[in-house]
């Protein structure tokens, strides 16, 4: 019972999350776009229960179907499904402008380069689903010899490949599949939607299986894709997007993803708790030192990468948005760089996995010697750094960022070799959260490294 109240929890918060209504007001060149457009072609994942399939029948059903349907509705327009075989097809006919729509799928660099985005239309959290012998993750990048299942044309994978090098992916055509590959131990983990994740071991009778950990930045923030061909399309769906309330999405959720919360007095479960806080606290008071010296070191262990001493993920996602928050409130400059190790990959296959893991750390070294005493460097995944810089402006963040890309260039590598960075820097803005800013810092990484390596690329 007590597992079911906790997805159930995690499930209202999922759909709770949304963006405020507002009127739809659409200006004249919208409202005149709108009375012009016939049918708009869309395409989908028609597997991917209970967010969207294409059912016997023909018809797109589903919490997207649903959502997606509102926001057209309300924008005045007339939708048409393209069918396909699957979401790599749905993918493939959305580049060669087949359809103009794409149904619900989060925003990734790759997918920038063909496709505009709507507002969020659903928030869902990503979580690791292991059996239920496999430990809690606080960081997956601390696993070894592990490998996670995932659908074919995610882009979580796409993250997973860049910021978890140790994770062997597995990948499998649907949900169901990798599923049910981490229930026969044929993989150890996947990391799927909350919401799909709870769906699928309710419906399956799958309880050899568990939940096992979430990454906050992993949110699947789930929008409308529309071509870039098409941006007054875009802007019109996003005002039906806006239209829709909380209630609403929570209605359309439970209309298809049962959340049963049992209801009524266990005496003889009151019991056993009031018994077991006991014993607890009775442990608590006479190991209670112990315990505290252990549990500061666990902490700081938790937080801390082993390989190169630097903070951890982990460590970032319970600073960071506090950091932003304050930032945000106060009217403070915050900026953020990201940096990779340019051609990595070739150290390793070239040098030895041990030469690269000596790269790794001497990089760490050299960002400890050259960030300020107020920064913060971290081991982002992988090859991949961030360094965390409060009260600091863009300009600023320049500056530093040139003087790591320096630093790293000139240094004596114990490899025999020099090695150069890549860097991606933005900084704090209205509107911004977490997720955005950071997006942003990648997205510049990847155009530093698209443009040759070895430079600074300052976010648009």
């Amino acid at each position: 019972m007590i597992r079911g109240l906790l997805i159930s929890a995690f499930v209202l918060l999922g759909f709770l999350s949304g963006i405020p209504a507002s009127a739809l007001d659409l200006s004249p060149d919208e409202a005149a776009f709108v009375k012009a457009s016939g049918p708009v072609s869309f395409c989908v994942d028609p597997d991917w229960e209970p967010f969207e399939i294409v059912d016997a029948s023909g018809q797109h059903v589903g919490i997207a179907a649903d959502l997606l349907r509102l926001a057209a509705q309300r924008a005045g327009l007339t939708l048409q499904l393209l069918r396909t075989k699957n979401w790599d097809e749905s993918i493939a006919a959305s580049k060669e402008g087949r359809c103009k729509l794409l149904s619900f799928l989060n925003q990734t660099p790759k997918r920038d380069a063909w496709l505009l985005f709507t507002d969020p239309v659903f928030t869902d959290a990503n979580v690791f689903i292991t059996r239920e012998e496999h430990p809690f993750i606080v960081d997956p990048a601390g696993l070894v010899g592990e490998s996670i299942v995932l659908p074919t044309g995610t882009s979580i994978e796409e993250r997973i490949r860049r910021d978890y090098p140790n994770l062997k992916v597995l990948l499998v055509p649907s949900e169901a599949e990798a599923i049910d590959m981490v229930s026969r131990k044929r993989a150890s983990m996947t990391m799927r939607s909350l919401i799909v994740a709870a769906y699928t071991i309710r419906k399956e009778g799958l309880f050899n299986l568990k939940i096992s950990g979430q990454l906050p930045n992993y949110a699947n923030n789930l929008r409308i894709g529309v071509l870039k061909t098409e941006p007054m399309l875009r802007d019109v769906l996003n005002k039906g997007v806006a239209s829709i309330t909380p209630t609403e999405r929570g209605e359309i959720v439970n209309r298809h993803v049962a959340i049963n919360v049992q209801s009524g007095v266990d005496y003889l479960l009151i019991g056993e708790i009031v018994l077991g806080f006991l014993v607890v606290l009775t442990v608590a008071l006479l190991w209670g030192w112990q315990m505290r010296n252990h549990g500061r070191q666990m902490e700081k262990r938790s937080q801390t990468d082993t390989l190169t001493g630097l903070a951890n993920r982990t460590r970032i996602n319970l600073q960071f948005p506090a950091e932003v928050d304050r930032a945000r409130r106060f009217g403070r400059p915050l900026s953020v760089l990201m940096l990779d190790i340019d051609h990595f990959k070739r150290i390793n296959d070239e040098l030895g996995h041990l030469i690269g893991d000596k790269v790794l750390i001497e990089i760490a070294e050299i960002l400890r010697h050259t960030v300020r005493v107020t920064d913060l460097p971290s081991r982002w995944g992988g090859e991949e750094f961030l360094v965390f810089c409060p009260e600091t402006t863009l300009d600023q963040a320049t500056v530093l960022a040139e003087r790591i890309r320096e630093a790293v260039l000139g240094h004596d590598f114990a490899s025999g070799r020099s090695h150069s960075v890549s860097l991606g820097v933005s900084d704090l803005r209205t509107g911004d959260d977490m997720d955005s800013l950071l997006h942003r810092a990648d997205t510049a990484l990847y155009e530093a490294k698209d443009g040759g390596r070895n430079r600074v690329c300052v976010a648009a």
